[in-house]
């Protein structure tokens, strides 16, 4: 059984429309996803003392992810608004709370012991790329970040590199990917929502379309496609199977409220006074 550490994108979405609070988090939802696809999978973070940290740790006992790496510290776990358009996911408030906080022992040592370890931007641990690719295949998702350093300084040490292109056209998404392969990534992902996915490595292209599904939340649905993917890769299963197979359980993950789990009340929402505000750009 292939293995994947995820590391430190923790959040609970709250939904203050529907009054239900979801575990979530680009980094956890990928452990939970990667172990519904069949692998082994472990997620490693900080969390709050609070309510809605043992809400995380519930949440992913559940789906049989390991939390031998979960770390709790005194104070709120990060949180994420959330507010939908027509099914698409948006953004409105984040705060980090514990999430960042210092992990004991680093995220290297816990990596060795897996054959493939995932960060999202949102991790903010870009620092660590080449250190945690010298003991695992590394999985990054850039997001909607194409920033320049970012891509010269992660995408050559990527086994894979994952884009969000929702903004993009067909060609654009192409020429994403290439460039993350020419920098040294060996496989790049970009996702474009309802219009499929395109996957990419140093000989082929790959491309698939969205499978069908009735559009209730897209969150979640792109860590969906990563986890799928990346799970399949590690197992050398042919790329037009990966994709067929994570378009599939991101339509699954669409049709529903939240990334994955059971919503809890509001009454696990951290305390907005409690924590620090930030860009909704640095969190998801």
């Amino acid at each position: 059984m292939v293995s994947i550490l995820t590391a430190r994108d923790n959040v609970v979405d709250c939904y203050l429309d529907e009054g239900q609070v979801f575990a979530g988090g680009n980094a956890l939802n990928v452990a939970v996803f990667a172990r519904r696809a069949g692998a082994r999978a472990a997620y490693a973070g900080t969390i709050g003392t609070d309510a809605a940290g043992g809400l995380i740790r519930n949440a992913l006992t559940l789906e049989g992810v390991s939390t031998d790496f979960v770390q709790v510290r005194t104070g709120s776990t990060a949180y994420c608004v959330i507010g939908r358009n027509n099914g698409d996911r948006v953004f409105r408030e984040v705060g980090f709370g514990v999430s960042r906080l210092e992990f004991d022992g680093g995220f290297v040592t816990p990596a060795t012991g897996f054959d493939a370890v995932h960060l999202s931007v949102s991790s903010a641990l870009e620092h660590l790329t080449l250190d945690l690719a010298s003991v695992a295949r590394l999985s990054f998702d850039f997001s909607t970040n194409r920033d320049t350093a970012l891509l010269r300084a992660v995408a050559p040490h990527c086994y894979l590199a994952s884009f969000s292109g929702g903004d993009l056209t067909a060609g654009e998404g192409l020429d994403l990917a290439r460039h993350a392969i020419a920098l040294g990534a060996t496989w790049a992902l970009v996702t474009r929502g309802a219009e499929g996915a395109v996957l990419v490595n140093g000989e082929h292209t790959y491309n698939a379309p969205a499978a069908n599904t009735t559009v209730v939340d897209t969150l979640g649905a792109g860590d969906t496609y990563i986890a799928t993917v990346l799970t399949e890769l590690l197992r050398a299963n042919n790329p037009p199977e990966a994709l067929t197979k994570a378009s599939e359980a991101s339509a699954l993950t669409c049709s529903r409220l939240g990334a994955f789990g059971k919503g809890e009340p509001l009454t696990v929402m951290p305390s907005p006074s409690q924590l620090g505000s930030a860009s909704l750009e640095t969190l998801h």
